[in-house]
């Protein structure tokens, strides 16, 4: 089965662990027909080079797509996805490294499982070197899990997915929506009638760079907070459950210090390796 994986690259990446999440992309046990990668804005040179190098060495599987100005996250990923080759397409970060047989696993998976427009799975989490794991991410599998998880936070590990793009463009594609673009993409396909799941099954090993900073501040909350307004608005939120969600979510992006936010946020969100 052809699919594509979907990508974007901005101006602060490091071009080692660009480069790292390239090669992991196309060192699979099942390698994807196309790789489209969105450049959002301008970047050093240096990262321009690595991009170059591999357009230089997939010519046939790279659709390199430059965008003269940092457009967010979202509005790069809307402009990928309208590009892309295939119906089943893959997300991955420009930072992240995907485990060899990835790919392999979600096909097999979507191909037994037809009725499924988008899968994910579990990430395992580093700081500074990918053999040295500190903590995981895991996710609910069945579908009526996940939407109930989605009332609360973002059910999948974005850069795990694998979804067909029709399911997606029928949601409204990719939006531009201040750091809950993927959250809200699943609110959306979750309205949409769009069918869910994960693979318990760590899919992506996840470089941490300052999360509990990144997942803080008053315009955090403000972009968190339209997203629960927009949930309740369709019925999946009542009122009382909305307040408390939008005062703890207000609680601990704003009040909360960066400290205790990284504390709370390793705590009750992940599962750590014990020493």
């Amino acid at each position: 089965m052809k699919f594509s994986v979907l990508m974007s690259v901005y101006k602060n990446e490091n071009p080692e662990f660009f480069k790292a999440a390239l090669d992991s992309t196309v060192n699979q046990s099942c390698m994807p027909d196309e790789i489209v990668l969105v450049r959002d804005g301008e970047v050093p040179k240096e990262l321009q080079g690595v991009i170059d190098e591999y357009i230089s060495r997939y010519p046939k599987m790279l659709t390199y797509i430059p965008l003269a100005e940092n457009k967010g996250l979202g509005n790069a990923l809307m402009i990928g996805l309208e590009k892309s080759r295939n119906e089943i397409v893959a997300r991955m970060d420009s930072d992240d490294i995907c485990s060899v047989d990835r790919f392999k696993k979600q096909l097999e998976f979507l191909e037994n499982n037809p009725d499924v427009d988008i899968v994910g799975g579990n990430i395992s989490e580093f700081f500074d070197s990918p053999d040295k794991i500190i903590q995981y991410r895991t996710v609910f599998q069945s579908h009526d899990e996940i939407a109930n998880d989605l009332k609360n936070r973002s059910p999948f590990n974005h850069q795990t997915v694998m979804f067909k793009k029709e399911a997606v463009m029928k949601a409204g594609n990719y939006p531009d929506f201040y750091l809950f673009e993927d959250w809200y993409l699943w609110v959306r396909m979750y309205l949409a009638g769009c069918r869910f799941a994960n693979i318990n099954d760590v899919l992506c090993n996840v470089r941490i760079v300052s999360m509990s900073a990144r997942r803080g501040g008053m315009k955090y909350y403000k972009s968190c907070k339209r997203l629960l307004k927009f949930m309740k608005q369709n019925g999946m939120l009542g009122f009382f459950k909305y307040t408390k969600i939008k005062t703890v979510r207000f609680i601990g992006y704003v009040l909360l210090p960066n400290k205790l936010r990284a504390f709370m946020y390793k705590k009750l969100l992940r599962k750590t390796i014990q020493e």
